[in-house]
């Protein structure tokens, strides 16, 4: 299976920008240089839509509420975007958030967690943590029925995602319905068969990665905490049901499916589902690529079900 040739077109697109590579850049430049968003299409009506705070162990973290239509209490899903924990922001994911949140017919509560390197690991998993927590605890007061919270996220998101849901099954505190891993990041490490075939030229590249990494972590020793890369956690058993999604032409891919392979083989209901011919960030994209869209209604769906159950 080769390249998507709509991805190919966006990545012939951003060659021809000449922007420098990410790597090359500081946090500053490279978030203010960084906007996918024109590639996400038009933004989706939604009911309502609120920008507020929720208290969190730094402060006060910005969250933005979608809220479908219909009567509450609905399910819910606490959304991270992806950006290695140093970029990206609630604009991001606006669109995706809206999709979301009208196909799933489920509240949406995407999360403005600390950014590395001013906050550094595990600053983003703690804040994470948090606005999980508050939503199973405070769910009513946003027409949220705490019993049915899930959590969600791409690339670095993904990464809080399962994280978080490895925090709640180890603090015993509250419990989540389900993980939307959408090609997480699980491992600190670059040794894998896709870190070698797509090192370069798909969108997200080892250098990259690399930068993200040496942002968010205090130090190596960081790497091997599994609330950092989930895949070294020892148990993953009592986690709750995941939908994993890796896209063909992306260094994350391998650590993504090892991750589901591994839930797997725990005892985790898992549905991991690889887009060939993607790339990293696609799910960002669906105004561009079929494929983007097609991925947002799979984890629609998938979000619909777990609730269901």
């Amino acid at each position: 299976m080769g390249l998507d040739p709509q991805a190919k077109f966006i990545l012939e697109q951003m060659e021809e920008a000449g922007a420098p590579p990410m790597h090359e850049q500081t946090p500053e430049e490279a978030r203010e240089s960084t906007d996918f968003s024109p590639l996400a299409g038009e933004p989706e009506d939604v009911e309502k839509v609120e920008n507020r705070t929720i208290p969190g162990p730094g402060g006060e973290i910005p969250v933005r509420i979608y809220t479908p239509e219909g009567q509450g209490p609905f399910p819910a899903l606490v959304f991270y975007h992806g950006g290695g924990w140093v970029i990206g922001d609630l604009d991001t994911v606006d669109v995706p958030c809206r999709l979301l949140a009208n196909q799933s017919n489920c509240v949406v509560i995407s999360v403005d967690y600390r950014l590395a390197p001013e906050y550094k690991f595990p600053a983003a998993a703690d804040d994470a943590y948090a606005v999980a927590k508050w939503t199973v605890e405070n769910g009513a007061s946003i027409q949220v029925d705490g019993e049915r919270v899930a959590v969600g996220g791409d690339s670095a998101g993904g990464n809080l995602a399962a994280v978080v849901s490895l925090m709640a099954r180890d603090s015993q505190e509250f419990s989540l319905a389900y993980q939307l891993l959408i090609y997480p990041v699980t491992n600190h490490s670059y040794e894998t068969l896709s870190y070698q075939e797509n090192a370069d030229g798909y969108l997200l590249t080892k250098d990259s990665m690399e930068w993200f990494w040496n942002h968010y972590l205090r130090n190596k020793e960081d790497g091997k905490n599994p609330y950092a890369s989930p895949f070294l956690a020892d148990n993953l058993s009592g986690l709750p049901p995941a939908l994993v999604v890796t896209a063909g032409f992306d260094p994350l891919r391998d650590e993504g499916e090892a991750y589901a392979k591994r839930l797997k083989e725990a005892g985790v209901p898992v549905e991991a589902k690889r887009y060939d011919g993607m790339i990293h960030g696609f799910f960002w994209m669906p105004g561009v690529l079929d494929q983007g869209k097609a991925c947002i209604d799979q984890a629609s769906a998938a979000l619909m079900q777990a609730f269901e159950e």
